[in-house]
């Protein structure tokens, strides 16, 4: 059996990585987002309730309880852990002494630290995956370094310890989770794209933060964006499996399938370090036979071998064939692949159904538990056995309480993890065992297993949905705020982000996907915009502006001013505009003193001529119903266009709704419109 040292070595560094990213571009957003003149500052989340010392960390387990012992404020004790998250991660990542498992466990309680504070800017499933990826390589890591030439025990396989493969199968558990779930939810979901294979003629174009090659993927045929949906159901729904093959080669396939998928992703879109730390994943699936090029690792080396064994080549070949044949005979099966050969196309559809494959799943996710099941079963004997071969009583005493506590840990997990596995499947979720619930319960605060599920439903099947904010310097003329990385000039090129995550960005392309009660975190954005606050509008790429257009209300628009620590909307009566551009002056005498960045960007923005105009009733498009965008962010166009109406033509399939009992903004997606 090949053994998995440089996997767990690569791994590690790998998410030594994956923090240093993390922390790093928390850290550069902190002021803006949590500082006390940020969007949500982070003081107001850590209260004492008159618990005890030990409870309240228990049930809020963040280090920055302790940070005003050091004399800092909840916001500073943030930076500091970013910062030293961020050096401590660097150094792990370049030194082979510092990736122990005390080094990994600061890292994982530091970001677990800001998770407690971070609030929606952090809620993210990404952040989540570091979590518990963070976790399982503090099981993975040596307690104490090694040195490099150590040689190996008597008795033992190449200097591994019984128990250091266990906690790393938790990564290819993992790893088969993330995939698995992802792609079965796009079908569970019944999102008509997904359905109809036509998912990604729109994602390129309506996905967060495209890259530059997003334009150009967006522009490929349809035939061939439905052959990769078909592509991704393959690598995300029946690839997973073989990460637990008896075969090598198998999981070595299964390897290079989901670093194709991932490496596709980076380059069409930004997805901060979730590309990256699912890459890192991959790595529980090499061993070190694959990553050493050692002439003992020819497979040209002719070498005797008895019969046994040759059968079992044979075995394992026939096996191997089987497994490739049944996965192209389902694709085209169950995928309806159909060659043209005049038009050199390859058309597919999807020829089954929901009810149908609602069947399967429920058929088919107990058998993957397992499955899992007996895998830990084999590395548990396998751990067992490793065991025996070790010399000398003192020795084998120390393995055996090291096997004991490692065994238990790993087997813990795994029953608590199958708990949010089973939430694809309410009929297998409620039948798990009484005591995974109870367990799972306990520890589920500390992230230490979670639910997935990427892409559920495609959003923008009838347009890319956007909340757009316009500002004014006087109260007459209006420029729309723009940001730093998320779509909105259509003259400027789609930047690449990754690994960086601009947190803000992300979340107001989720707040046109609903109402605006489900970003309550919005309020304070227009609070600091208005106030003009530093920290805020250095989130953003535009100047910070003294009167903000929120929405219409009712039959007359709103306009934003800021009150004492309150925003008060100010409806707009009489006047020549009246009905129209949303609009409002200061006071003389009362105008609030601009800030730097306002005093940089002086000139005003274009007037608002005729062809923006909303009439009486209608909805400005600055915010409220979401702006429908007719093509990508590098597609030529108006940059501000109002005239949109508030639902979009039910023969384009996409539907959006804006009303003010729904509050600031909606966005309902009923079906999908014909490539």
């Amino acid at each position: 059996m090949a053994g998995s040292r440089l996997p767990r070595q690569l791994f590690l560094q790998g998410v030594a990585a994956v923090f240093m990213f993390a922390f790093a571009s928390l850290y550069t957003q902190i002021p803006g987002l949590y500082g006390a003149e940020g969007i949500l500052p982070a003081r107001k989340t850590l209260r004492p309730q008159g618990k005890g010392r030990w409870q309240q960390l228990w049930e809020t387990p963040t280090l920055l309880w302790e940070a005003p012992q050091l004399g800092l404020d909840t916001t500073q004790g943030l930076e500091l852990l970013s910062l030293l998250g961020t050096l401590l991660a660097l150094g792990a990542l370049l030194l082979r002494q510092l990736r122990t498992l005390l080094v990994y466990l600061l890292l994982w309680a530091a970001y677990l630290s800001a998770y407690q504070v971070g609030q929606v800017f952090l809620y993210f499933q990404w952040d989540s995956l570091l979590l518990e990826t963070g976790f399982l390589a503090v099981l993975v890591a040596p307690l104490r370094p090694r040195h490099r030439h150590k040689q190996a025990p008597q008795g033992g396989l190449a200097g591994a310890l019984p128990h250091e493969d266990l906690p790393f199968w938790l990564v290819r558990w993992l790893l088969f989770r993330l995939m698995f779930a992802s792609g079965v939810v796009k079908l569970t979901s019944r999102c008509p794209a997904w359905w109809g294979l036509t998912a990604l003629t729109y994602h390129y174009e309506t996905q967060c933060l495209p890259t530059p090659a997003s334009w150009f993927t967006h522009h490929l045929p349809v035939w061939l964006h439905k052959l990769c949906v078909v592509a991704t159901f393959l690598i995300e729904i029946a690839v997973p499996p073989l990460f637990f093959a008896p075969v090598r080669r198998l999981r070595l396939a299964a390897f290079y399938s989901q670093v194709l998928l991932q490496v596709l992703i980076i380059i069409t879109g930004n997805y901060n370090f979730f590309n990256l730390l699912t890459l890192v994943l991959t790595t529980a699936l090499l061993d070190d036979g694959h990553l050493t090029a050692t002439p003992g690792n020819s497979h040209c080396k002719k070498t005797a071998s008895s019969w046994p064994r040759t059968l079992l080549a044979v075995l394992s070949l026939l096996l191997e064939f089987t497994i490739y044949g049944l996965l192209a005979y389902g694709t085209v099966h169950y995928f309806g692949l159909e060659v043209d050969w005049e038009q050199h196309a390859v058309h597919s559809r999807t020829t089954f159904t929901f009810h149908q494959f609602s069947q399967w799943l429920k058929t088919v996710t107990l058998p993957t538990m397992w499955l899992g099941v007996a895998s830990l079963t084999w590395e548990l004997l396998t751990a067992l056995w490793r065991w025996t071969q070790v010399r000398g009583w003192p020795r084998r005493l120390c393995t055996a309480v090291q096997l004991l506590i490692f065994g238990t840990a790993t087997v813990a997990l795994f029953v608590i993890s199958l708990v949010p596995y089973s939430y694809m499947e309410p009929s297998t979720h409620g039948r798990l065992w009484t005591g995974a619930h109870r367990l799972f319960g306990t520890v589920e605060h500390l992230q230490l297993a979670n639910s997935y599920g990427l892409f559920r439903r495609m959003t923008g099947l009838g347009g890319r949905p956007e909340v757009v904010l316009e500002g004014s310097y006087d109260g007459h003329r209006w420029v729309e705020i723009e940001f730093m990385y998320k779509p909105g000039n259509v003259s400027r090129p789609p930047p690449i982000v990754a690994p960086h995550q601009p947190r803000l960005d992300w979340q107001m392309w989720f707040a046109a996907l609903g109402p605006h009660s489900h970003s309550p975190w919005f309020t304070g954005l227009v609070l600091r915009l208005l106030q003009g606050k530093e920290p805020a509008t250095h989130l953003l790429a535009g100047p910070a502006l003294q009167v903000l257009v929120l929405t219409s209300w009712g039959a007359e628009p709103v306009v934003a001013t800021p009150v004492g620590r309150g925003i008060l909307p100010t409806s707009v009566l009489g006047g020549p505009n009246a009905g129209h551009a949303a609009q409002t002056v200061w006071p003389s005498g009362q105008e609030p003193t601009p800030s730097p960045q306002l005093q940089q960007h002086p000139g005003p923005g274009p007037p608002l001529g005729p062809e923006t105009a909303v009439s009486p009733g209608a909805f400005h498009p600055a915010l409220g119903a979401p702006r429908r965008s007719g093509g990508h962010q590098g597609r030529a166009g108006p940059a501000l266009k109002a005239s949109f109406p508030p639902v979009f033509p039910s023969g384009e399939g996409g539907e959006a709704q804006a009303s003010p009992e729904e509050g600031l903004w909606s966005c309902h997606q009923t079906s999908c419109p014909s490539p």
